[in-house]
């Protein structure tokens, strides 16, 4: 059974049946996508996928996000959190949307609106979408998000 939210735009966009990934936590963006993308960890060099590399996050830790719907309450963690977005965003390596239950924090929203501007490889960005949108999707829920802020959880 479907389930439908609605939240705010933040760097609109379509995403027809993405797979979710979900935190119930905040997603300190540094230490999710240091390890795989921006330090090109061994093993996966010349791979064209990041591995959440959190360990104090299990909701992410050991999962690919790369083109996954990173389902999340908010980006936690330093300063560089924008330009970490906008770095995987550059690299191909990005999520394909970031959807918030609460409002967008202003690191994750400089870092969404930074790819989006500078990239061809724009992060879906939608914010305000309320606790019950978190309590009801789980991983590998087919996610549709459409230009307006509607997020269709199936």
């Amino acid at each position: 059974m479907s389930k439908t939210f609605k939240g705010r735009p933040v760097v609109a966009g379509k995403i027809d049946k993405g797979e979710a990934v979900v935190s119930h936590n905040g997603v300190n963006t540094l230490a999710t996508f240091q390890k795989t993308a921006l330090l090109h960890d061994i093993p996966l060099i010349g791979k064209d996928y990041v591995i959440g590399s959190d360990q104090n996050n299990p909701d992410v830790y050991g999962k690919n996000l790369t083109g996954k719907v990173l389902c999340l309450p908010q980006t936690i963690g330093s300063t560089t959190g924008g330009m970490v977005i906008y770095t995987v965003a550059a690299l191909k390596l990005a999520p394909s949307a970031m959807l918030f239950s609460q409002p967008i924090d202003s690191l994750a929203a400089a870092g969404v609106i930074l790819a989006d501007v500078w990239t061809d490889n724009s992060i879906v960005a939608v914010d305000s979408l309320g606790e019950d949108f978190l309590k009801a999707v789980k991983d590998g829920d087919k996610i549709t998000v459409k230009e307006d802020g509607t997020v269709i959880v199936d």
